[in-house]
Order: C-alpha cells, then structure tokens, then sequence
C-alpha cells in the first residue's frame, strides 16, 4: 500500500536542498537518509533520500541526483510516497493510517448516525475528517480527541461528540457581531 509522507516545498540554498512538509507522524523512519521514495507526478521519481536536516524548525532533504537549487526547485510540489505493508500500525495507538480510518461509520456519542468517513484532509495545523452523510452532503469534522473522543476498528466506527453548530447550522453558538457594539 501506498503512503503520501511529504510534500516537496521549496529549494533551500544552493546545494539542492528542499524543505518539506511531513505527513506522517514517523519521519524518522520514512524520511531517513537512504529511504527510495515514488513520486506523484511519477515522472519525477523515484527519489531517493541523500540526507536530511532540521534547520530552524524545517525538515530539508537533499535527494541523489539533485545537486542545485535549479533543480531543487524543479521537485517543488511533488508528493513523496513510501510503499507500507497494509498490515502495519502506528506504534502510538492514538494515530491511524489513513486507510484505516477511510470507510468508518460515524456516530455521535448517543449512537446518531453522522455518515461515513470519505476523505482525510491534511492542513497544516490539523487534519479534517470529511464525513459523507446519508442525504449526499459533507461535513468537516476536526480530527481532535475533543471531537473525536473514540475510533474503533473492530466496530469500524468513529465516535464523535459535535461542537454546537458542527453538524446542524441552526445549533450554532453565534458568537457577537458588530451590531452588538
């Protein structure tokens, strides 16, 4: 099975380096010097990790075969995807593949049925799960232990427990407006 693990950002400095947006809680192990990563687009790939670096909170990669900030540049936006055995879980049992989560039924902590997670939605500072509801409409629902206080695997569902306003409009908590003033 097939991972998205980073992103390509920009080049850094003159030598081919680029920094990268991580999406996987283990960089360590998928973002290691030596590690042979595919690509999307594919033509760029497969890339292989020369070395990597911590410089002012940003992890930057050097690949082989990339030896200046033309061709750093060029990688820019690229995807990068380490091949994972389906079988294999996080250590931490608080984090979850995507695939994992893909398909779960969601329910509310009385037992409402919400829908259907479709789609993860990695941001920058939190990741989004898209949840297909019955009626055809999507909500985005925060993928934070307040929210999401429970995903069972065996039972293959999500439990959440909705902000007002969350998955109905009308419960919303309308926070002042200038007319208040």
């Amino acid at each position: 099975m097939q991972l998205v693990v980073a992103r390509i950002g920009r080049a850094h400095g003159i030598k081919g380096e680029v920094t990268v947006e991580v999406r996987t809680d283990e960089p360590e192990l998928r973002l290691a010097p030596g590690a042979v990563l595919a690509t999307e687009p594919s033509s760029v790939g497969p890339l292989t990790i020369a070395t990597g670096r911590v410089h002012s909170g940003r992890l930057l990669l050097r690949f082989e075969g990339v030896a200046d900030r033309t061709a750093a540049e060029a990688l820019r936006n690229t995807l990068l995807i380490a091949e994972v055995d389906p079988e294999e879980v996080p250590e931490d049992p608080e984090e979850f593949y995507d695939h994992q989560l893909m398909d779960l039924d969601v329910v509310t902590r009385d037992g409402t049925e919400v829908g259907r997670i479709s789609e993860i939605s990695h941001l920058p500072y939190q990741d989004l799960l898209v949840v297909r509801r019955p009626d055809g409409s999507e909500v985005l629902v925060p993928f934070v232990s307040e929210i999401v206080p429970e995903i069972d695997l065996e039972e293959q569902r999500a439990v959440i427990d909705p902000p007002p306003g969350l998955l109905d409009d009308s419960q919303a908590d309308i926070a002042g407006s200038r007319e208040d003033s």
